[in-house]
C-alpha cells in the first residue's frame, strides 16, 4: 500500500460511518461570499463564512469547482485540476479553508470532473497540434466525419446543452479535419476512458487533494465516463427527453463501475473516513444503487426524489423505492431538493406539477415557500443523508427576471438544449439587509440580485423565530439530538388520510418520532401522535383528545 502524507489532520472525532446520516451543504463558490470585491465569490469569502455554516448545524461542505478554468461552464470546464483559478484565490487559500473547516468540525468534499476537460487543457491543446492519427488524440474521442468529405458528425448524438455533440476541428495545415465529442459545451471535450493515461491522471489528482486533507469527492457526471463500443447512433427519438429515463449509449454504461472500483482502492489508502458521492442520473433507483456497492462509491444523489413534486402519492413511491433499492447494497439513501443545476424547490413548488426541474416562472411565492419549509422537514426526518443547496435555508426562490444579457449558463445560448435557466438558482447570496450586494461582497455581484434580496438575507432572518433560517437551525439541531433521526434504512408508514404522509422513526432505546406531512391545500384531520416537537408553519394546530388538524402544506414532527 502506498504511503501518503496528509497535510491537514481532521480535528473532529473519527467516525468511519459519519456519511451515513450526514447533512452536507453545497457551496457554489462564485455565488457564496466575495472577499476581494471583484463581484465574484472566492475561497477567502467561503472561509470567512465557515462559522455561519458550523452554527447552522451541518456536517460537511461540498464545494463546486474552483480549479483553473476558462469558465465556459462556470468552472466545470477544467484546465488544470491541481491549480486554483486566480478568480477564487490560490492553493494556499484552499489549504487554509480545509484546515479552518476541520477546526470547526466540518468536513470538506470537493468536485472532481472526470467526464470532460476544458478545450484549454494541455492534453487537448496537444491533441489539436498533433494532428489526425496521433496517439495524443486517443485520450479523447476524435473521429472522422461522415459524408464524402467528412462534413457530417460521426453519429447523431446531441449535446446536453443543445445541438450536435460533435465539433469539427481545423487541422494544423488549415484543412477541415476530424470531429471531437463533447456531451456538453464545445469547450468541454469528453475524455476517452478506454485510454490508460486518463485513469492514471485522475488517480494522481485524487491523491493530490487527499494529501491536502479533503474528506471526499463529488463525482460530476459519474454516469457518463464510458461510451458504448462503436459509438452507435441513437435514432430519431427525442434524446433530451430520454436523459435519465432510458438507456443511452453515452450514459450509465456498465463499464463505469470498473473505474470506480479502482478509485475506491485509492481512497481506502487514506483510511475509511473519506468518501465518494456520485452525480449519476439513471433510469431507475435500482441502476443508481449499482454505483454504491460496497467496493465502489459511498453515496449517490437521489435525483428521483429531487424530481418528485409536492404530492403524497409521488413522494411515498419514491421514498419506498429509494430505501428498497439501497438496502441490498448497504448504502444510505440520500435526499436532496435543490442544487446548482435545477430550479430551487421554493419556486418549483410554487408552480403547477409537471413542469420538471427547470421552470422559468415565479409562480405563487407564498405557497412555494410554505411547501418548501414543509418539504425540508419531511426530508430531514427520512433515514440516510441529506444535501442542502446554499441559500435554501433562507427560503430563496429562483430569480426568474434576469435580463438575457446577464445570463451566463451556456445552455441558454444554444438552441434546442436545456432550458438554460440555471442562472436563476445561482444568484449570489444575500448576507445583509443593505449594501451594494446585500453583504455578498464590498462591491456588486456577477449576477444581478433582485431589489428585495436583502429582506431574505441572513441578517434579516437571524434569531427571528418564524424565519426559514431558524427553522433549518432548529431542525438540524433536533436531527442531531434525537436518536430516532439520522441513519437507518427503514420507516414505519402509519395510516393517514389521502394527501397526508405519516411515518414513525424508532431508536433502539425505544425513543420515537413521528413525521406527518400534509401535501394538500386544506387542513386535514389525523390521529394524534404525541406532542408537537417542531412544525414547518406557525399556523395553530387544533388538537383534540385523540385527533389533530394538520394545517395545509405543512409538516410536523411529533414525539
Amino acid at each position: 500500500m502506498s504511503q501518503h502524507t496528509v497535510n491537514s489532520t481532521p480535528e473532529y472525532p473519527v467516525s468511519t460511518d459519519w456519511w451515513r446520516d450526514a447533512v452536507i451543504y453545497q457551496v457554489y463558490p462564485r455565488s457564496f461570499a466575495d472577499a476581494d470585491g471583484d463581484g465574484m465569490g472566492d475561497l477567502k469569502g467561503i472561509r470567512s463564512r465557515l462559522p455561519y455554516l458550523s452554527d447552522l448545524g451541518i456536517d460537511a461542505v461540498w464545494l463546486s469547482p474552483f480549479y483553473k478554468s476558462p469558465q465556459a461552464d462556470a468552472g466545470y470546464d477544467v484546465a488544470d485540476y491541481r491549480t486554483v483559478d486566480p478568480m477564487f484565490g490560490d492553493l494556499a487559500d484552499a489549504e487554509h479553508l480545509i484546515r479552518d473547516a476541520h477546526d470547526l468540525g466540518l468536513r470538506i468534499i470537493i468536485d472532481v470532473v472526470p467526464n470532460h476537460v476544458s478545450d484549454q487543457h494541455a492534453w487537448f491543446q496537444q491533441a489539436l497540434g498533433a494532428g489526425p492519427g496521433s496517439p495524443l488524440r486517443k485520450r479523447f474521442h476524435f473521429q472522422p466525419g461522415r459524408g464524402p468529405n467528412g462534413e457530417r458528425p460521426p453519429n447523431d448524438w446531441e449535446s446536453i446543452f443543445g445541438g450536435s455533440a460533435w465539433s469539427r476541428v481545423t487541422e494544423p495545415d488549415g484543412s477541415p479535419g476530424e470531429w471531437y465529442l463533447h456531451l456538453f459545451a464545445p469547450e468541454q471535450p469528453d475524455l476517452n476512458w478506454d485510454h490508460p493515461a486518463v485513469d492514471d491522471e485522475f488517480r494522481s489528482t485524487l491523491r493530490f487533494w487527499l494529501d491536502r486533507g479533503i474528506d471526499g469527492f463529488r463525482v460530476d457526471v459519474a454516469h457518463g465516463l464510458v461510451k458504448a463500443q462503436g459509438l452507435p447512433d441513437i435514432g430519431s427519438r427525442d434524446q433530451l427527453k430520454l436523459l435519465g429515463n432510458d438507456t443511452m449509449p453515452f450514459f450509465d454504461q456498465d463499464g463505469v463501475h470498473e473505474i470506480y472500483r479502482g478509485w475506491r482502492t485509492v481512497l481506502d489508502e487514506y483510511g475509511s473516513e473519506r468518501i465518494f458521492v456520485a452525480e449519476a442520473w439513471t433510469p431507475t433507483v435500482e441502476r443508481t444503487a449499482l454505483y454504491v456497492r460496497p467496493d465502489e462509491l459511498h453515496q449517490a444523489f437521489n435525483f428521483h426524489y429531487l424530481s418528485a413534486y409536492w404530492d403524497s402519492d409521488e413522494l411515498k413511491d419514491v421514498i419506498d423505492s429509494s430505501l428498497q433499492a439501497m438496502r441490498p447494497v448497504g448504502a444510505p439513501t440520500t435526499w436532496v431538493l435543490s442544487n446548482h443545476d435545477v430550479t430551487r424547490h421554493t419556486t418549483r413548488f410554487a408552480n403547477p406539477a409537471g413542469l420538471g426541474t427547470q421552470i422559468g416562472a415565479a409562480g405563487d411565492a407564498r405557497i412555494g415557500l410554505r411547501r418548501a419549509r414543509a418539504a425540508v422537514l419531511l426530508m430531514l426526518a427520512l433515514p440516510g443523508s441529506a444535501y442542502l443547496f446554499q441559500g435554501e435555508e433562507l427560503g430563496l426562490p429562483d430569480v426568474v427576471s434576469l435580463p438575457d444579457e446577464a445570463r451566463q449558463d451556456p445552455s441558454f445560448h444554444r438552441a434546442d438544449g436545456q432550458d438554460g435557466l440555471r442562472d436563476g438558482c445561482r444568484v449570489p447570496l444575500p448576507w445583509a439587509v443593505d449594501g451594494p450586494s446585500c453583504g455578498f461582497g464590498p462591491a456588486g455581484s456577477w449576477l444581478p440580485q433582485p431589489a428585495d434580496w436583502g429582506s431574505l438575507s441572513v441578517e434579516a432572518q437571524q434569531e427571528r423565530a418564524d424565519s426559514t433560517l431558524e427553522l433549518y437551525r432548529m431542525a438540524l439541531a433536533l436531527r442531531r439530538q434525537h436518536p430516532a433521526l439520522g441513519a437507518g434504512d427503514r420507516i414505519e408508514w402509519l395510516d393517514a388520510p389521502q394527501g397526508v404522509l405519516a411515518f414513525r422513526r424508532s431508536a433502539g432505546d425505544g425513543q420515537e418520532l413521528v413525521c406527518t406531512a400534509n401535501t394538500t391545500g386544506e387542513p386535514v384531520r389525523i390521529g394524534r401522535h404525541g406532542r408537537i416537537k417542531l412544525a414547518s408553519t406557525a399556523d395553530a394546530v387544533q388538537i383534540g383528545s385523540n385527533h389533530a388538524w394538520l394545517p395545509s402544506d405543512s409538516t410536523i414532527w411529533w414525539v
